[in-house]
């Protein structure tokens, strides 16, 4: 199984990708991209970025290195969320993953 199969089958579905333009990028609203980041944290995923986006345009930008943790580390990507949820609302997510090998075989 490839990277995005497993991301589909497991963490996207039943969500709302917002992203119109790329098929290879999901965005999701601020609902749903907390669906993301639980479902993400049980399977042990590795997020290395989260971008948020203000009406199709790219806001703000954070990585795992920003807050000094490994991408598999829950409390940096549930830090950068709540701190992007918090300063503006009604912005858009969306992430780059590393699933790992032993998932991707399952």
């Amino acid at each position: 199984m490839e990277q995005s199969e497993f991301l589909e089958k497991n963490i996207f579905v039943d969500l709302e990708n917002l992203n119109n333009d790329d098929v290879d990028v999901h965005r999701f609203s601020e609902a749903d991209f907390k669906i993301v980041l639980e479902r993400v944290a049980y399977f042990g995923i590795g997020v290395y970025t989260i971008e948020t986006w203000e009406q199709n345009k790219m806001h703000t930008t954070a990585a795992h290195t920003d807050f000094k943790k490994k991408a598999t580390d829950p409390r940096w990507y549930n830090k950068a969320y709540l701190t992007f949820k918090t300063s503006q609302a009604e912005l858009t997510y969306s992430a780059t993953y590393k699933v790992s090998n032993k998932l991707l075989e399952r």
